[in-house]
């Protein structure tokens, strides 16, 4: 690889499954390594040779926009070979269960299999039983750990750090595995994290997450350098937690009044997909303060250094 490689005095082990797993240390590594992708995805050709000749399955057992296409453009980057699976009109749908399907795409011999599956804990699994590295893209309602190191990036380089920053992270805390991988990275990292969303959006102990909780999104964003807003997960059962959109967007919806009681100088982030006029004002998702375009940037940098970490060949290119 033609950028300058991290010096790296940190070991990561084969897999990418949490955050939770992650020390201090790797966190940032995988954030500095990003940094140098960052550079490969401004040149006008914006490809390596660092993992040719490695191969990289991608199993999306969940629709995905940003996600998929940002690992399938980061591994086209890298010049690695890729295949992509979707279970409809796979031997899923015939009732081939996804240790079968995996085992079967080992005997391709792939490098990494990115996995994204409704099932909390279906990477883990794959990680105990295949030899290759394993990347969680999300795992039902546990956690995106790449989710979160891009949006741990898209931060440091808007406002130049982490340690001491007020983040507020508002909405469908409930079914946010976002919400769960960013409380502890960006805690980790010494922020200081509030959540806040209807009390029926709330994980029962999720004071236990180690970030403060208020149920006014007032509260959440007073001050706050970052404000992440948190899409109403419909298909998990978001929904039945308040009465229709339009009451959530009037309690809970970020408006440009409530954009203005955080700092002047914050930045407003989402994970996408957006609902527009449920979650968040359409007016702050595109205003000047806005990074959810950054974030979708990121995304690429981030899973690039994720793939060349984890089986990138440690010689020179």
């Amino acid at each position: 690889m033609s950028a300058s490689k991290p010096a790296a005095t940190t070991k990561l082990g084969k897999d990418l499954l949490d955050i939770d797993s992650l020390t201090k240390d790797e966190i940032q590594l995988y954030l500095d390594t990003a940094e140098s992708m960052w550079e490969i995805n401004k040149r006008s050709i914006k490809k390596v040779p660092t993992l040719r000749g490695k191969l990289v399955a991608n199993l999306f057992f969940e629709s995905s926009t940003r996600t998929r296409f940002s690992f399938e453009i980061a591994e086209r980057r890298l010049s690695a070979d890729s295949i992509s699976f979707t279970a409809a009109g796979s031997s899923v749908s015939k009732g081939e269960t996804l240790l079968d399907t995996a085992k079967n795409l080992m005997a391709m011999a792939p490098d990494a299999i990115v996995i994204r599956h409704q099932r909390s804990g279906a990477p883990h699994m794959l990680a105990r039983e295949l030899p290759c590295a394993i990347v969680n893209a999300g795992d039902g309602a546990h956690e995106h750990p790449t989710q979160a190191l891009l949006d741990a990036f898209t931060i440091r380089r808007r406002k130049g750090r982490l340690a001491g920053l007020r983040v507020a992270i508002c909405g469908d805390v409930l079914h946010s595995r976002v919400a769960r991988s960013n409380v502890s990275l960006l805690t980790k990292m010494g922020a200081d994290v509030t959540l806040s969303g209807p009390r029926t959006l709330m994980p029962v102990g999720v004071e236990q997450y180690g970030a403060r909780c208020v149920n006014r999104i007032e509260a959440a964003v007073e001050d706050a350098d970052v404000v992440m807003m948190l899409r109403v997960q419909k298909e998990r059962g978001g929904g039945l937690g308040y009465p229709n959109d339009r009451e959530f967007f009037e309690l809970f919806g970020l408006t440009p009044e409530r954009r203005r009681l955080a700092r002047r100088d914050a930045i407003v982030m989402h994970p996408g997909p957006m609902n527009r006029g449920v979650e968040i004002d359409s007016s702050v998702a595109d205003g000047p303060d806005s990074a959810i375009l950054d974030q979708v940037e990121a995304g690429v940098a981030i899973r690039m250094a994720v793939l060349y970490l984890l089986i990138g060949s440690s010689g020179e290119e």
